[in-house]
């Protein structure tokens, strides 16, 4: 039978990360939730403009936001685990960078998507980017077909982050969830 929760002296992660990770949350999910889909033509449709500039604009905030929670990251290193096996250790660490990797790669992937089929990028505060490289819709569909298929893997494997951390908090009983939940 798993060990009771200790509940004091638990290693927290900081409250800068802990916003910053909630903040991410947030803004994967309402960008997933907002995101038009579906061909070109009904992205860039004028039916469109609102959901796909509020989906952009949540993007490019992912992207920032992402880049901001590594260097974090790196400055301020996360709290010691709790002891698990070295198996479960490691899928920590892979889904981790993993799920880092796709916060960069899900916003690049729409950019370059976007700007090689020609397509401003329209951010609701700043107005369209006009595209910074030569039109090329083959390799723009390429990369914005990535970026559909990319998406759904990053909601997915949050989802599974999420359940481990559930898993840890109802079956291991460690201090895995509550070191991201800000403190009582």
């Amino acid at each position: 039978m798993p060990a009771p929760h200790p509940m004091n002296g638990v290693e927290r992660y900081s409250a800068t990360a802990q916003l910053l990770h909630w903040m991410t949350v947030f803004l994967v999910v309402a960008a997933y939730i907002t995101s038009v889909g579906g061909s070109e033509t009904r992205v860039y449709s004028s039916a469109n403009d609102v959901s796909r500039s509020l989906h952009e604009l949540l993007g490019i905030s992912v992207f920032a936001l992402t880049l901001l929670r590594v260097c974090w990251r790196l400055i301020f290193p996360p709290p010691k685990s709790p002891e698990m096996p070295a198996w479960m250790e490691l899928g920590a660490r892979f889904g981790h960078w993993t799920i880092y990797a796709l916060l960069v790669l899900v916003p690049v992937t729409a950019i370059l998507g976007a700007w090689f089929e020609g397509h401003p990028l329209t951010v609701l505060v700043l107005g369209n980017i006009q595209p910074w490289l030569p039109q090329s819709r083959q390799i723009g569909l390429v990369l914005a077909n990535i970026h559909g298929w990319l998406g759904d893997v990053l909601i997915w494997l949050a989802g599974i982050h999420a359940a481990a951390a559930l898993y840890h908090h109802f079956w291991r009983r460690d201090t895995v969830l509550i070191s991201m939940l800000p403190d009582r």
